[in-house]
């Protein structure tokens, strides 16, 4: 337990006020869910000996978590981790004048205001309905699945459901085939809140590793569903999010295959599928190269607050999903639906001016990088929503805490990992506007200096933070 929480906590440094720092250090893990609420945490004498410090340090240091309220301590029964009771509801509105780089999203798309006017005429022509669809308005499905086709996969609007966004396709999906104590393979790193949608319904994670400039270790992966025959695997096959890579379509088709032999359930998020600046090349849905549940949304399109999704599924597989709905909810909004059928009408326009706004921030963050931390390397990011920059070492939690007190909310590296590691990257979006990019940049820059310099951050103003 303590060399758990030690690997955990990383290289931390404290020139003064020592159990302060171990105390911020511990709150950040709870705050990202590397710790989580109920966990026992090692005993004094425990820590103490794996740091290499003093019990009355490690004492001090639960004494002051144990004030703020995230620890909870019962003789007898040890230290436990714990949220403050205001911490259970929602986080904090984010102070005026602080810039939240845990939202990587491009805003509403121009045209959107317009397709909302024209909307309501095509909703005028439901209200006679009752209103519930379980599996969405017809006419959207018939779009979605002609832009599957179109990307070489056939479809039947039949093999669409359409849902409350991206993570309501998931929650969805987890209700008809999720199997609690099995084993789900998920990428390292990945999307957050699907990891913990995954942890909830009882899975036990498995990672496989992606880096930016390789992308995948296709035998590491193939070899973990051959030993783990897991449920399911939850993957990102383009534009991954955070790394940007995009899967090769001679990997898909071999991964497909073991996924068939194993008894693997294929679960592809595709939400950043068509955030193309200028990869060269479009692959195929992976589902043209065997069984795959693909998971699409138009909140990274058109804008966050578009809360339309699908999941694109086998004939055979739509009627389990539409049993497992009505338990979480009875259909999406269908003016939001028929909002997003006027967009699908002009997908075209609505990609360009995606990708237009991705490269101006591509360029942005990388100008960022250049002026405020010099020999931090900018990686290739031929689209997607982000850049997972290697700071160089562990890193990653410091640097978050510092660019708080700077206000500047900025995910430690370890939140996109279902293990706690990957101190040494950060996630930095791609999707703001030059200009605020620019300034979060400047601010990152004085948490990386100040960071070098030993300084230590102000842990007032610590929040929990979502990550999108």
């Amino acid at each position: 337990m303590a060399s758990r929480l030690g690997t955990q906590l990383g290289e931390w440094r404290a020139t003064t006020a020592v159990a302060q720092s171990l105390a911020d250090r511990i709150r950040m893990l709870l705050l990202d869910g590397r710790i989580t609420a109920g966990e026992r945490l090692p005993s004094e004498r425990a820590l103490a000996a794996e740091l290499g410090r003093s019990r009355a340090t490690i004492a001090r240091a639960y004494e002051l978590l144990e004030a703020g309220g995230y620890v909870q301590r019962t003789h007898g029964s040890g230290t436990r981790a714990a949220l403050p009771a205001q911490r259970i509801h929602r986080p904090e509105p984010a102070d005026e004048g602080v810039i939240d780089l845990t939202i990587a999203s491009v805003g509403s798309t121009p045209g959107l205001h317009a397709a909302t006017v024209r909307a309501l005429d095509r909703l005028a022509g439901l209200l006679g309905t009752p209103g519930y669809s379980l599996d969405g308005l017809l006419p959207l499905r018939e779009r979605i699945a002609a832009r599957y086709a179109e990307r070489g996969l056939p479809t039947d609007p039949g093999q669409i459901v359409v849902t409350s966004g991206a993570m309501h396709a998931m929650t969805v999906v987890l209700a008809a085939f999720g199997e609690r104590g099995r084993a789900a393979v998920v990428e390292q790193p990945s999307f957050p809140h699907a990891l913990d949608a995954l942890r909830r319904t009882g899975h036990r994670l498995v990672p496989t590793p992606v880096s930016p400039g390789e992308g995948w270790d296709a035998s590491h992966l193939v070899d973990t569903l051959r030993a783990q025959r897991p449920a399911l695997a939850y993957l990102i096959a383009d534009f991954h999010n955070p790394t940007g890579a995009t899967m090769p379509e001679l990997e898909r088709a071999r991964l497909a295959a073991v996924a068939r032999t194993t008894g693997t359930l294929l679960v592809v998020d595709e939400t950043c599928a068509e955030l193309d600046i200028d990869r060269g090349w479009t692959p195929k849905p992976f589902a043209a190269h065997g069984p795959a549940l693909l998971i699409g949304s138009m909140s990274k399109i058109a804008w966050g607050g578009m809360r339309i999704g699908w999941i694109r599924a086998s004939r055979e597989q739509v009627p389990q999903l539409l049993a497992a709905r009505p338990s979480i909810d009875l259909g999406s909004p269908l003016l939001e639906q028929c909002i997003a059928i006027e967009l699908l009408d002009d997908l075209d326009a609505l990609l360009a001016r995606a990708s237009a706004r991705l490269r101006a921030g591509r360029q942005a963050v990388a100008d960022g990088l250049a002026a405020h931390l010099p020999g931090v390397p900018m990686p290739e990011v031929p689209g997607g929503l982000a850049a997972w920059i290697d700071l160089g070492g562990p890193w990653s939690t410091s640097l978050s805490l510092a660019a708080r007190d700077r206000g500047l909310l900025l995910p430690p590296g370890p939140r996109f990992s279902s293990s706690g590691v990957l101190d040494r990257f950060a996630r930095i979006p791609i999707t703001w506007e030059p200009e605020v990019t620019a300034e979060a940049m400047r601010r990152l820059g004085d948490a990386w200096r100040a960071l070098h310099a030993g300084e230590l951050p102000d842990t007032t103003r610590l929040a929990a933070s979502a990550v999108v």
